[in-house]
């Protein structure tokens, strides 16, 4: 969703977004070889790789997805964007599938594709949808949970005929005797989907989440993004900022 000129999919603060960009895993409901599960987010801004989508304002946000028990899945998410200063219209409308497992004892892995849409966009049809592939990998590492990962957007019209590569890796580790969980983002872009004159940048964050009531889960996390030349009079989309969420999953 960023472009060299624009506000880029989902940091959400690593505590919602992992949990970004693409890792779709929900809490699910077992119905024989096929399961159902939703998810939704109240944020206190959207966060999508460390730039800011929603103009510092509070963002709505929510999917569903559909599994099989082999793994194969489908689903979409959606979130409001703050149409004045983003440029990408007011709602950002994502589908995705792929294959979800366990590769290996205390390993698993997700593979897909995401088609980021901008319904109401004011260019015209389709000039600022883009198709991303992503796959990670995650598993234990000592007390922590641990994630390596990969997007990539091959070249399209709508990336200005050029490509995107993101990789990135997440952390969580639960405090003992807590039901806190300490969580940790680290991500590298090269490629359009920055604001950055050179094309690289490298956004984090570092915040905690807490389970609160039923599926209610409270996380807070501390955003930022850091490039060469960032393209962002009055750093408009990349301040650093604090962002809460309150998130549930079905």
């Amino acid at each position: 969703m960023l472009t060299s000129s624009r506000g880029l999919t989902a940091t959400i603060a690593f505590v919602t977004l992992s949990l970004s960009a693409p890792a779709f895993a929900q809490e699910e409901e077992e119905a024989g070889p096929i399961s159902v599960s939703a998810n939704v987010t109240l944020a206190s801004e959207y966060r999508f790789r460390g730039v800011d989508l929603s103009g510092g304002e509070l963002a709505i946000q929510g999917g569903f997805d559909i599994a099989h028990e082999s793994g194969i899945y489908v689903g979409t998410w959606a979130s409001n964007l703050d149409e004045d200063t983003v440029g990408f219209g007011s709602t950002e409308l994502d589908i995705y599938g792929g294959w979800s497992g366990d590769v290996a004892e205390g390993l698993s892995a997700d593979v897909g594709v995401i088609y980021y849409l901008y319904p109401d966009a004011a260019a015209a049809a389709g000039a600022t949808d883009y198709i991303e592939f992503y796959g990670s990998v995650s598993g234990a590492l000592g007390p922590a949970e641990v994630t390596f990962g990969a997007a990539y957007a091959p070249s399209q019209d709508s990336l200005g005929n050029t490509d995107n590569l993101y990789l990135y890796t997440d952390l969580g580790v639960g405090i003992p005797g807590t039901p806190v969980t300490v969580t940790g983002h680290l991500g590298a872009t090269d490629g359009f989907l920055t604001f950055t004159n050179s094309g690289s940048a490298l956004d984090w964050s570092i915040g905690a989440e807490v389970p609160v009531y039923g599926p209610l889960t409270l996380g807070a996390a501390y955003v930022g993004v850091e490039g060469d030349a960032l393209v962002d009079p009055g750093s408009v989309f990349t301040d650093d900022a604090f962002v809460v969420t309150l998130s549930a999953s079905f």
